[in-house]
């Protein structure tokens, strides 16, 4: 019976496609979209009021567009982020769980963010890492591409990198072209800083290839959808030495809240085993300080670098004419922890992990605006859409906020939805967090809220206090209904 529901509802998907997918009142020039994902990019950038950070370019974008201060993931890892962000569909218990989950394996014959692009005659293209699980999105893109490795090391660069890496894997069968996520290396040191090329990185390479891809459009003609996803600053932090020169490590400070939060359930903390398997790191064990700025320091660098190659893209967008008739999207696909809360890496509930960058620069619409309402990932799929002039499948579970981007003081929403590898599951309002810690059965163990007013770090964890009862009680009902509505629509 439930597989006789989602062929009915993925044969009505494909009808509205067909009657309405392709908008009666297209515009007589179909915007471009040109979608920019950063991967582990928190909002720690100068345009978020973070000046000592050096992301020129970024900021520029943000001077031309409008950047929303409020933006959060539905899932604070990359696979799950990403297949929500291109399906359209909040996470669940059902879908879209772990680091390298599948859309296609979880959501069969859904009609994805490109696809349904592609299916409005948009020449869809993917460069570097879009979907997490390489093998995903199938049918979605005109054309894939992703940088070879440029050594037997993956992406490291250094002498000292590359022979520490071999020397951990010469006894081991590993992918050396990275073109899935199976049989995963062991990794090297966590960091690195040649006097080395932008190019001779991935990134730098991933750059390159948009800029190739932005003069055949030139040439072409052809409306795009191109996402150019950015691989830094994700782990390990290798960037060229002159983005570490950027910065003064003797300058660097530990975060003010270099500890766990009071009264926080151990349901919301994690051991960072993501960092913990980089050659240079404990096993086990806090990090001293000289580590912890050494890991500050290769992030800032990291993202000095990847801002560097976003700055050649968007150049290379202008210098051909084409940004008037392109919309720009940054985004990045989740926060991360730099020892806030004691932690490293992302994963967890806490706004350092779920919080993100957003800009969207839309030619003809208001500049250099700061968007302070809510938005969620799941959101872009339909606002893209309205912003193409299409109409959105019916499986689409987010919220346009084109009216944001009218009015900046128009009503955003009252609250943002996001789940964990942690079991927790969170919602979050103006004024709280609030999250449900469950285990794999789905038995409550702990609750956790903060009062962003009044502890916008998220120090205290202060659900038991009696005059919170009404909150908890509220916040605990809007997330029950939220975890009703996500399985509205039938899935395997």
């Amino acid at each position: 019976m439930l597989k006789r529901q989602i062929i009915f509802i993925l044969l009505i998907s494909g009808l509205f496609l067909e009657s309405h997918g392709q908008s009666t009142n297209k515009p007589l020039h179909q915007p471009n979209i040109l979608f920019l994902m950063v991967d582990d990019l928190r909002p720690e950038l100068g345009c978020y009021d973070q000046a000592h950070i050096k992301s020129p370019n970024i900021d520029r974008l943000a001077r031309m567009g409008q950047l929303f201060t409020q933006a959060y993931v539905n899932y604070p890892v990359c696979g799950p982020s990403r297949a929500i962000l291109l399906s359209g569909l909040y996470g669940s218990p059902n879908r879209f769980n772990g680091w390298n989950c599948s859309q296609d394996q979880d959501v069969p014959g859904l009609v994805s963010l490109p696809m349904h692009f592609k299916n409005n005659n948009y020449t869809t293209v993917s460069l570097g890492k879009v979907y997490n699980n390489f093998e995903d999105g199938k049918g979605s893109w005109t054309e894939v591409w992703r940088p070879a490795m440029t050594t037997t090391a993956w992406d490291y660069q250094s002498e000292e990198g590359i022979s520490i890496f071999k020397r951990l894997n010469e006894d081991r069968q590993y992918n050396t072209q990275a073109r899935n996520n199976q049989n995963l290396p062991n990794r090297g040191p966590a960091f690195e800083n040649p006097e080395v090329q932008d190019v001779v990185y991935e990134d730098g390479r991933i750059a390159s290839r948009a800029m190739e891809k932005l003069q055949e459009f030139k040439g072409s003609g052809e409306a795009f959808f191109m996402a150019v996803g950015f691989k830094k600053p994700h782990l390990p932090f290798n960037a060229p030495k002159r983005y570490w020169d950027l910065y003064d490590r003797e300058e660097i400070e530990l975060p003010d809240n270099f500890y766990s939060p009071k009264n926080a359930p151990k349901e919301s903390l994690h051991s960072y085993s993501e960092l913990r398997a980089y050659s240079n790191i404990p096993n086990e064990g806090p990090f001293s300080e000289e580590l912890s700025k050494a890991l500050i320091h290769g992030y800032y660098a990291s993202v000095s670098y990847v801002d560097s190659q976003v700055g050649r893209v968007l150049d290379e967008l202008e210098n051909l004419g084409l940004d008037e008739s392109t919309i720009v999207v940054l985004w990045g696909d989740h926060g991360w922890q730099l020892g806030e809360h004691a932690l490293w890496c992302k994963h967890a509930n806490f706004n350092t992990s779920i919080r993100i960058p957003l800009i969207l620069k839309i030619p003809g619409k208001s500049a250099n605006i700061k968007q302070e309402a809510l938005v969620e990932t799941v959101d872009l799929y339909p606002t893209l859409c309205d912003l193409a002039g299409i109409n959105s499948p019916l499986h689409v579970q987010g919220k346009s906020f084109v009216k944001l981007l009218d009015d900046p003081k128009a009503e955003g929403k009252n609250a943002i939805y996001s789940r964990s590898n942690l079991g927790g599951e969170t919602v979050l309002t103006k004024t709280h967090a609030y999250t449900e810690f469950y285990d794999s059965k789905g038995t409550l163990k702990s609750k956790m809220l903060f009062d962003l007013a009044n502890d916008p770090d998220e120090n205290e964890n202060t659900v038991d206090k009696p005059q919170n009862k009404a909150i908890v009680a509220q916040m605990s009902e809007l997330l029950k209904n939220h975890m009703v509505n996500r399985n509205s629509i039938p899935l395997p």
